[in-house]
């Protein structure tokens, strides 16, 4: 339904507005992304948008939720981990059925994004769905078809990959790369898993994000340089084709 609702002279035309910074924890996305939107404000209405799932912001607001939160988040974030192994069997039915629901959330975030680009406000998210590796730490797709025989978790993860090929088709003006080196994010995210963080640093150089044009910034650098070198890209690639 989704694929018969964007026109076909649309699929390569990114999002009017839309600038998205990825990269590892640790490597100051959401300062980064706190800092462009503000900055950008002064001369244009801009909005942050968060588009993670389980971790990061979506995992402080699970842990927030009352008596369950804390466990739910931790259950979640387990549940992710070993859906990444590609080793082992998927989870079962429920659990696959409630990635498949945070996936429909990140679809909801990324209309909400499309509607803003379209009433001319700039975007700027902080991570950014897509299609390429699978895994939520990634924001690629929770699920895979080929690691599991249930009938119904195989269905479940076909739909999601339909959902997050849909979501890579919206495509940012630009995407800010964050690259960090492992020590660095670790000492920034000392309660992170420094395996975790070197295998998300060894991934995020892999993504091509459906061919969107992508900066690399080096986030290791003094704060200020990277700011001001994220706004400079911002600004190059919001100048017209001439």
């Amino acid at each position: 339904m989704l694929q018969a609702t964007t026109r076909s002279d649309e699929l390569h035309i990114p999002l009017a507005g839309v600038f998205a910074v990825i990269g590892c924890d640790g490597s100051g996305k959401t300062t980064l992304t706190r800092d462009l939107a503000q900055s950008l404000g002064n001369t244009r209405s801009a909005k942050r948008r968060y588009l993670g799932l389980v971790s990061g912001e979506m995992g402080d607001k699970i842990k927030s939720l009352p008596i369950i939160g804390v466990w739910l988040e931790e259950h979640l974030h387990r549940k992710a981990n070993r859906a990444l192994d590609m080793k082992k069997d998927l989870p079962g039915v429920g659990t696959a059925l409630l990635m498949y629901l945070f996936s429909l959330w990140r679809v909801a975030q990324i209309l909400q994004v499309r509607r803003l680009s379209r009433r001319g406000v700039q975007v700027i998210a902080d991570r950014y769905p897509q299609a390429e590796i699978p895994g939520f730490h990634y924001d690629g797709p929770g699920l895979t078809v080929g690691r599991t025989s249930n009938w119904l978790v195989r269905k479940l993860a076909r739909g999601e990959q339909t959902l997050y090929e849909w979501m890579a088709r919206q495509r940012p003006v630009l995407i800010i790369r964050l690259n960090i080196d492992e020590n660095t994010a670790h000492a920034r995210k000392l309660d992170h898993d420094i395996k975790e963080l070197r295998d998300k640093i060894a991934v995020m150089p892999q993504l091509k994000f459906n061919g969107a044009r992508v900066c690399e910034l080096d986030a290791a650098v003094p704060y200020p340089q990277v700011l001001e070198a994220a706004l400079l890209a911002i600004k190059k690639a919001s100048q017209p084709i001439v």
